[in-house]
């Protein structure tokens, strides 16, 4: 297995990253480093977490397994979601963004965050408030880039051409849910970050862990799995069992198991720099990490393509529909093919 590389704006980073969304929930401290080792001896070096995170120790224990190599890793983090009582502790606001920033920055034991994303929207807050706030920790060195979870293709357009208009630092990584029960994202999203430069980071791309295997139709609870008490992201559960059963019969192609097939899918994605996963337990980190070595053909892209591709929106279908065939056929040579998909 070889750890391949890609690139979120002018950072490198591997194209597997650690999430760390359970360390201090499913996981304890010296679980949660032996992942981290392993992860590391395996050559990911992006790590991911949250000031959310089982409140904080996410953070706190992902700085003490990466100890002295925090200098060879990319840590993204991000801040939004409530994280106190009062009023004031949680957003996007100028003063909570510093305030969010500067904690999770303790508890993670560095200096800088190579990576602070901001982790939903605050409808509550001016987009040119939390820009600003993002830029001042920026040029005090604190934040090396910045990025967006969750947000809409307008919502990330709007925040984009702010920043743009005002000189600060731009959007590098939007992370965004993505995996083959749920598209959505291919309608406008990434249409988007394909023509701003965005680099898309993927959290839960096994579909909360739908797309292990676990989940049939005669075990619907996957014997008392994730799922089946936090049923998260949504997802067509009929349609779900489907996609495994595919993914079951090219596993056996490959000698692969069902979600290194499901994450295959994600890293023939050229749009999509970077996937997270988790793990509770070694072996799982090892299986997941065992989808750089499937390399699906063409055939096998094409039909789990087609079994889950997204049903058309307008006016996704108008265009489509309309598109001009006598222009795309004069135009398509390798620059044509740029022409339309800058038109």
């Amino acid at each position: 297995m070889t750890m391949k590389t890609r690139r979120i704006g002018t950072l490198t980073v591997s194209v597997v990253g650690l999430g760390c969304n359970n360390f201090g929930m499913t996981i304890d401290e010296r679980q949660s480093a032996d992942v981290v080792h392993a992860a590391l001896d395996a050559g990911i070096n992006f790590f991911d977490t949250a000031d959310m995170y089982a409140g904080g120790q996410s953070e706190t224990m992902l700085a003490k397994a990466l100890g002295d190599r925090r200098k060879d890793v990319v840590i993204s983090t991000k801040l939004g979601f409530r994280s106190g009582d009062a009023i004031i502790q949680a957003g996007a606001s100028y003063r909570y963004i510093l305030a969010a920033a500067e904690a999770s920055l303790r508890r993670l034991q560095t200096d800088y965050i190579d990576l602070l994303s901001i982790h939903k929207p605050d409808p509550f807050t001016p987009f040119e408030e939390t820009a600003r706030a993002l830029e001042n920790l920026v040029q005090r060195g604190l934040v090396r880039y910045v990025g967006y979870s969750n947000l809409s293709a307008w919502q990330s357009a709007k925040f984009l051409g702010i920043q743009q208009r005002l000189g600060y630092s731009p959007f590098v990584a939007a992370q965004m849910y993505y995996s083959l029960l749920g598209r959505d994202i291919e309608h406008e999203i990434v249409p988007f970050c394909e023509d701003a430069g965005v680099g898309i980071v993927v959290w839960s791309p096994l579909a909360g862990g739908f797309l292990s295997g676990r989940y049939t139709r005669q075990d619907p609870t996957g014997g008392k799995g994730r799922r089946a008490s936090f049923d998260f992201p949504p997802i067509d559960v009929e349609k779900g069992y489907d996609v495994t059963d595919q993914l079951r019969r090219i596993g056996k192609n490959h000698g692969a198991s069902i979600p290194q097939i499901a994450l295959a899918w994600l890293l023939a994605k050229r749009h999509v720099a970077t996937i997270l996963v988790g793990a509770s337990r070694l072996a799982q980190l090892e299986d997941n990490l065992g989808a750089l070595d499937v390399d699906l053909t063409a055939s096998e892209l094409e039909t789990l393509d087609k079994l889950t591709a997204p049903a058309p929106i307008y006016p996704g279908w108008f265009h489509a529909a309309t598109l001009d065939s006598t222009l795309k056929q004069a135009l398509s040579d390798g620059l044509g093919q740029q022409r339309e998909a800058v038109a």
